[in-house]
């Protein structure tokens, strides 16, 4: 099978409307995989962003009732296309709620799954906070899985800033690693392109990071930009500021290429830390 395809990053703007947002990133599928993408990646909690902590659990469901999980299968297996539901908030039998993403093949079928790692829980400077542990529950696994071209290494988010989940990723043969967002204006001014291209020039990997974009609702804003980055940390496309789609094809041979250029993830050595 060739190592080369068509990626797409569908860049929305969620909000409380649970129904209006699947319609609008279905038309974005179905537009996508139109021309021509064959995996196709949405951004985080591509369904709902509800500001108000106490007021999520009730828009959520479990996956086996979960609308937007239901069309997002049901597309793939329509256009025959790999999905990455970058995000869905899935309550648990336990009553528990996880933010776990979602690879669909091209039969509609759940591949991997994926539940956030790291909780969003920040205070910055200008008074902006969050506290995504209030509501989630953090998973514990880190998850690669196949692609019908190469190996996918999953994350979420707030995963981008901690280093060592990508490169166990990597070092376990992921090639394409997904990082689907909804980045702060705040923090993504500062930090996201940055922070993704340093992830694939670290592993040597292809990056996809759908990002949500635009004001979701009350004081949330989200940075957009989303990103599809070579294993050279070229940056392929950017989604820019408002709603829409990019697409760049990825060619798994660079993968090969650019870890043999710079081996480091085959160079560690072992060390002790001493303080003096």
């Amino acid at each position: 099978m060739s190592q080369i395809f068509k990626a797409a990053c569908i860049q929305n703007t969620a909000g409380r409307d649970v129904e209006a947002n699947i319609a609008r990133v279905s038309r974005y599928i179905d537009e996508a995989a139109e021309n021509g993408a064959e995996f196709i990646a949405l951004p985080e909690t591509v369904g709902l962003i509800e500001p108000v902590s106490e007021q999520i659990r009730p828009l959520t469901f479990s996956e086996a009732a979960d609308p937007g999980l239901a069309s997002f299968r049901a597309k793939a297996k329509k256009h025959s296309v790999t999905i990455l539901v970058g995000s869905q908030l899935i309550r648990l039998e336990d009553n528990r709620i996880v933010n776990r993403s979602f690879l669909i093949d091209n039969n509609g079928e759940i591949r991997a799954r994926y539940d956030k790692l790291h909780m969003f829980d920040i205070e910055l400077a200008n008074g902006e906070w969050y506290r995504e542990s209030e509501t989630i529950s953090p998973g514990d696994r880190a998850v690669i899985t196949d692609l019908p071209w190469g190996k996918l290494g999953l994350s979420v988010c707030y995963d981008l800033r901690f280093a060592a989940l990508y490169r166990t990723l990597a070092q376990n043969g992921a090639e394409v690693i997904t990082i689907p967002a909804a980045f702060t204006q705040t923090t993504g001014k500062a930090h996201w392109h940055i922070l993704v291209r340093a992830r694939a020039i670290e592993t040597g990997s292809y990056v996809v990071a759908p990002n949500q974009c635009g004001h979701h609702a009350d004081k949330r804003y989200s940075y957009g930009h989303s990103l599809i980055v070579d294993p050279w940390g070229e940056v392929l496309a950017d989604g820019g500021a408002e709603p829409g789609i990019i697409y760049a094809d990825i060619d798994l041979a660079q993968v090969a290429n650019a870890r043999n250029r710079i081996p480091a993830l085959k160079n560690d050595r072992a060390f002790t830390l001493v303080k003096e």
